[in-house]
């Protein structure tokens, strides 16, 4: 793996694990498994670090979701896959780091939802308009606004809010979440083939 791989692997993991905050760049050239002196060849501040490395994971990330569109056999599974890819996403996301990130590095947080706001609400934009085509959700929706209004709540969740609090915790309140925006968009044969895939890719789901 290169230099600037290395880093940017270890830097989201930190973050991710700990927020943004208290991690110093000792922590990541640690993690990273360079000296220091070698990380500041590649990054002059951590703020560098921060900027480069959302960019890197939130490609990575939206890289991913597409792979999982692409591959399944309709876009019911889709969906359903892709909770469950995020339910293992967030129990590995520390609650802190989106408002530590919105909070300490607008610019890196800026670049974060614009790149959720272009490249995921399409995805999810293309996917309601194919199960709307395919006879798995209703004909009458906004695919452009419920799109949107879906990643939205992605993001709503990662915020510091009541709703996800420690009796609750932000993999619950995302799978509750991702749950009602499926029944309110799917007809009945969506609804069939959710609960199939429901039982296949989330059998940790209570409902």
């Amino acid at each position: 793996m290169e230099v600037l791989d290395k880093i940017l692997v270890a830097s989201a993991e930190l973050f991710s694990q700990y927020g943004f905050k208290t991690i110093t760049m000792d922590d990541i050239a640690r993690r990273s498994g360079i000296s220091k002196k070698t990380l500041y060849v590649h990054f002059a501040n951590k703020e560098e670090v921060v900027n480069e490395s959302i960019g890197w994971y939130k490609n990575n990330t939206t890289n991913a979701c597409a792979a999982v569109l692409d591959t399944s056999k309709n876009p019911v599974e889709a969906m359903v896959k892709l909770l469950a890819f995020f339910d293992d996403m967030f129990k590995r996301i520390n609650p802190m780091a989106m408002f530590e990130l919105q909070r300490y590095y607008p610019v890196a947080y800026k670049s974060f939802r614009d790149m959720l706001m272009e490249r995921d609400v399409a995805l999810m934009k293309d996917n309601l308009e194919k199960g709307i085509k395919e006879g798995y959700y209703r004909d009458d929706i906004d695919a452009g606004l419920l799109a949107r209004y879906r990643i939205e709540c992605s993001v709503m969740i990662l915020q510091m809010n009541e709703m996800v609090q420690q009796h609750n915790g932000l993999t619950y309140v995302a799978m509750e979440i991702g749950e009602h925006f499926m029944y309110g968009i799917m007809t009945p044969k969506g609804v069939e083939l959710y609960k199939q895939y429901k039982t296949q890719y989330l059998k940790q789901a209570t409902h």
